[in-house]
């Protein structure tokens, strides 16, 4: 034991020996010349994927540059050697094809002006006007000024190239000022600018490893957002949960709704480099948690069935339109002349659930382009940035009549029994100057049942005139009509014609006045109504299921970043429950059905042969233009919905057209079921 522990001893010796005498000198020389820096750790945003699991939007990896600037403008260089350092290092950068950060809100070329500024530049920019004792109204000259004597930016320079050192001054020098996090001087810059700088054997950059979002889909841009910079109101929230003030957040669709369940904990790292810029030494005082990933409650092949067939629809009857508009005129015939489809949009959703299983709107755009195209589509016609899916608001026509059906039949005004003769005009308010007609009528006696599969306008502005608009609002919004949908995504609420409704809008004019015309149009869903597509999705899902009107929850559940703990499970939310008998729900359904089945139904043409069991309403919107509005609703199976559709389109002509674009979308869906069910049963293991 004695001779083991002089061996030990011995070891110590000649290790603290060789230490301190034989590479003494080398080892001081290192620690003095070793830097020690604190630098944030970007953590990774969480995935988002659709109900199944497919992937659409996720992270890449990226190298972004920082400037050194315990290095750089800190160290032994004087500020003329630090500013040439600088400006080579712009010009390697954009010579490479990449791009660098300029955050100062004045151009680039004189004469000096403020460029338009976000608010996070105005926030930034009055910190370092105050911090350089200039005033808040200083001009952007007097700024520049000031910045070529603050940062020893000699007069050799030119006007340009002084700008652009400057720019990049201000960027680091600020973040001093505010106190936040690293100036990004590029962001994903390429291997090849990387390489150049290291020829170039420029000091004062390093490369940090960061991420980008990536999007895996063309599809949904309008449902999945995107991120970006902090605007000052959004800031003011998020600076209370210790974001930076250059962090990047959601800024629309599901990128902002679920921001925090995406938004991961940046982590920090001491970092110890030799004066040659090795890395030697990484210690991380607080470790970055990456985000949760999210899953939607969307099948994105779905939504790109709906999106394929609203486009093609759409570009179609334009192409179509504008050949017989180009004919009618040739000919005089101008009253033939219709106006071409300017948008439209296609909801799906869960009959069972309320869950929205795909939102299409058109026209669309390229998310991956978003910003860079963003001035572009703020000038495009028919505004492609729209999601008409929850913000297109429309009169919604004839598929308003179930609701009136039910407000009727659950309050006994009329039952199976009761028939009503439509003898086309409905003449009660003709001293008034008011007779509304019913298309395709006279109908003759009819059951409510007929009068849905016939769409009978004189049956139910009978039933309107008769129940009252109280009546019909009280139903309207039992069924979530004009009412928020659930969704966690910015929507339009819409409104329901109403007596209070006209009174506020035309205040203090003479036409403010509630009159029975107006209860006439609110019958036939016109007039003052307007509803957005989703509602009627979710309006569409509640009569297949007798009456339950489910939040329209677009997140279905969420994991941690690694998958290995749920974080979150959507169970369905009731909004309503709307009771009446199964019976009065029997002869909805059954006028549903027969608009599809009845060859003299209004929604027949489109389902002759399909395979599938469907019940729908049409319905066709006057808006003062040459052409209709039109809208479509739908549920299958129809022994046991599964599924509800609904199509609106502007310019549409007519209801009936669109039963084509919800066949495709039930088509899709159920060959995709009875695939996924064969492919399970081709994987079960034979006993």
């Amino acid at each position: 034991m004695g001779i083991v522990v002089l061996v030990i001893l011995g070891v110590f010796a000649v290790t603290l020996y060789r230490l301190q005498i034989v590479e003494g000198n080398r080892n001081y020389e290192a620690s003095i010349n070793s830097i020690i820096s604190h630098e944030d750790v970007i953590a990774a945003r969480g995935n988002i994927m659709d109900r199944y699991g497919r992937l659409l939007v996720s992270n890449r990896n990226c190298n972004n540059l920082l400037i050194k600037d315990e290095e750089l403008l800190m160290g032994d260089l004087d500020s003329n050697q630090a500013n040439a350092i600088i400006l080579q290092m712009c010009q390697l950068i954009e010579a490479n094809g990449d791009t660098y950060n300029d955050e100062l809100p004045i151009s680039m070329t004189t004469p000096w002006e403020f460029t338009d500024m976000s608010d996070t530049q105005s926030i930034l920019l009055s910190a370092w006007l105050t911090a350089n004792g200039l005033s808040p109204d200083a001009s952007a000259v007097e700024i520049m000024a000031k910045m070529r004597t603050r940062y020893g930016i000699d007069g050799n320079y030119s006007a340009e190239d002084m700008r652009v050192i400057a720019g990049v001054r201000y960027g680091v020098n600020v973040r001093y000022v505010v106190n936040t996090s690293d100036y990004v001087f590029a962001q994903d810059v390429s291997i090849g600018t990387i390489t150049s700088l290291m020829e170039a054997d420029l000091p004062g950059f390093e490369v940090q490893v960061s991420y980008l979002r990536e999007y895996n889909t063309t599809y949904a841009p309008h449902i999945l957002g995107y991120t970006g910079a902090m605007s000052a109101e959004e800031y003011k929230v998020y600076k209370e949960k210790d974001y930076p003030l250059n962090a990047v957040v959601g800024k629309a669709g599901v990128e902002s709704a679920f921001e925090e369940l995406l938004h991961g904990v940046d982590g920090e790292a001491e970092i110890t480099r030799t004066s040659e810029g090795v890395v030697t030494s990484t210690v991380y005082n607080k470790v970055p948690e990456p985000g949760d990933n999210i899953y939607l409650t969307l099948d994105i092949e779905l939504q790109a069935a709906a999106e394929s067939t609203l486009a093609s629809y759409i570009e179609t009857n334009n192409a179509q339109t504008e050949a017989d508009n180009q004919k009618y005129e040739q000919e005089g015939k101008r009253s033939e002349i219709r106006e071409l489809i300017t948008g439209g949009a296609i909801v799906a959703v869960n009959a069972k659930t309320g869950e929205p299983l795909c939102m299409a709107s058109y026209p669309s755009f390229n998310l991956e382009t978003y910003l860079e195209d963003f001035d572009t589509l703020l000038e495009t016609e028919n505004n492609p940035l729209v999601n008409r899916a929850l913000s297109g608001l429309y009169s919604p026509g004839s598929t308003w009549k179930p609701c009136m059906a039910l407000a009727a039949l659950a309050d006994g005004f009329i039952d199976k029994n009761t028939t009503i003769v439509c003898t086309t005009i409905f003449d009660k308010y003709r001293s008034s100057g008011y007779a509304p007609g019913c298309t395709g009528g006279p109908h003759g006696a009819m059951n409510v049942s007929q009068a849905l599969t016939y769409s009978c306008n004189f049956f139910f502005f009978t039933v309107g005139d008769t129940i009252g608009i109280e009546n019909i609002d009280k139903y309207a919004a039992k069924l979530g009509l004009g009412q928020p949908s659930g969704i966690e995504l910015d929507e339009a609420t819409g409104q329901v014609a109403s007596p209070e409704l006209k009174s506020r809008l035309y205040a203090g004019q003479r036409v403010a006045s509630w009159y029975a015309a107006d209860t006439l149009l609110a019958s036939i869903g016109q007039g003052l109504t307007l509803i957005t597509p989703i509602q009627l999705a979710r309006y569409a899902a509640a009569i297949a299921n007798r009456g339950s009107v489910f939040n329209c929850s677009i997140l279905k559940s969420a994991s941690s970043y690694d998958y290995s703990e749920s974080v979150y499970e959507r169970e369905p939310e009731l909004f309503n429950k709307v009771e009446t008998s199964d019976a009065n729900w029997d002869l909805i359904h059954e006028g549903m059905r027969g608009a599809v089945t009845n060859r003299w139904g209004t929604a027949w043409e489109p389902f002759v042969n399909f395979e599938y069991e469907v019940a729908a309403k049409t319905g066709t919107t006057e808006t003062g233009s040459s052409t209709n509005d039109a809208f479509f609703i739908c549920f299958a199976p129809y022994s046991d919905p599964e599924i509800a559709v609904a199509v609106a389109i502007e310019n549409g002509s007519k209801g009936a057209n669109l039963g084509v674009m919800a066949r495709d979308m039930l088509q899709y869906y159920f060959d995709f079921q009875v695939s996924t069910q064969q492919t399970e049963s081709e994987l079960t293991l034979l006993s």
